[in-house]
């Protein structure tokens, strides 16, 4: 079965800066005549470059969110003014209390607020290993101990008891079985791009995963854990690697060394057929 997928929105912009680019990440995903969207950037973005790629929201069948961040689920009111039609798959581990630190500072980096509870008519709350359609599945995380992933990158969530380590039991992976193979997306990979490659594999041992695609956030990482990464990747023979967006440049220019050809890099207008 034919696989398409479209960068609608990302950091790097496309060659002939048609397009608008932003920090955030959205995808559109064509699979079995239905159109899937994965995000919806910063802001309303997305939706202007759907226009100029000669595609139209109100389209779209099913939405997705990556995950509870703000640069991945602003344009979340825009995409309900314009569809009417398409539930809204979050998972249920989701809120509006993701926040950043810097020093002793905490920020807010979350989902609009209000955003559930307005949408809840559209929103979908996932649980568990969940199918959206024939081949298109949503997978949590199954890895312990990411709260120590989300301290060490001050990431935390709020409650009623303070704040704590983001444990990212709000992320998850859309997966597409496509005729290569499982297609991973995951628009961050918080919870570690091996972490989440060996999740999928547990959770469908009898197929093969062709690609990976989305952002590693590997922009503050050291070289030597970036060329970890790289090698255990290649060494898990997946075949196709795109990646952008919070892996950023740097990251992506020493993974290509390990990768070469395998690896690609995601920008604005980018256009993957499987």
């Amino acid at each position: 079965m034919n696989t398409n997928i479209t960068v609608i929105v990302d950091n790097k912009r496309d060659k002939n800066k048609r397009l608008g680019s932003e920090w955030g990440l959205s995808l559109l995903i064509e699979y079995s005549r239905k159109k899937i969207l994965l995000d919806t950037g910063g802001s309303d973005l997305f939706i202007k470059n759907l226009k100029k790629l000669g595609m139209d929201v109100a389209d779209v069948d099913h939405a997705v969110l990556s995950h509870a961040h703000c640069d991945h689920a602003n344009g979340m009111p825009a995409f309900f003014r314009n569809n009417s039609k398409a539930k809204f798959y979050l998972r249920d581990g989701t809120s509006d209390n993701c926040y950043g630190k810097i020093g002793f500072l905490h920020f807010y980096a979350g989902i609009p607020r209000e955003m559930i509870s307005e949408y809840h008519d559209r929103i979908v709350m996932a649980s568990g290993d969940y199918t959206i359609m024939d081949g298109v599945y949503l997978i949590p995380h199954k890895t312990e101990g990411l709260s120590l992933i989300g301290e060490k990158g001050g990431m935390y969530r709020r409650t009623p008891h303070g704040f704590i380590p983001d444990d990212f039991s709000h992320e998850q992976s859309l997966v597409i079985d496509s005729s290569k193979g499982l297609v991973i997306l995951n628009s961050c990979s918080h919870g570690g791009v091996i972490n989440i490659v060996n999740e999928v594999r547990k959770t469908f041992p009898d197929k093969h995963i062709y690609a990976i695609i989305g952002g590693f956030h590997l922009f503050t990482k050291p070289a030597s854990e970036i060329h970890d990464i790289a090698q255990a990747l290649d060494s898990m023979r997946v075949d196709l690697i795109c990646t952008g967006h919070c892996t950023k440049e740097r990251a992506y220019r020493i993974m290509k060394k390990d990768l070469g050809d395998k690896l690609v890099q995601m920008r604005v207008g980018l256009s993957i057929k499987i």
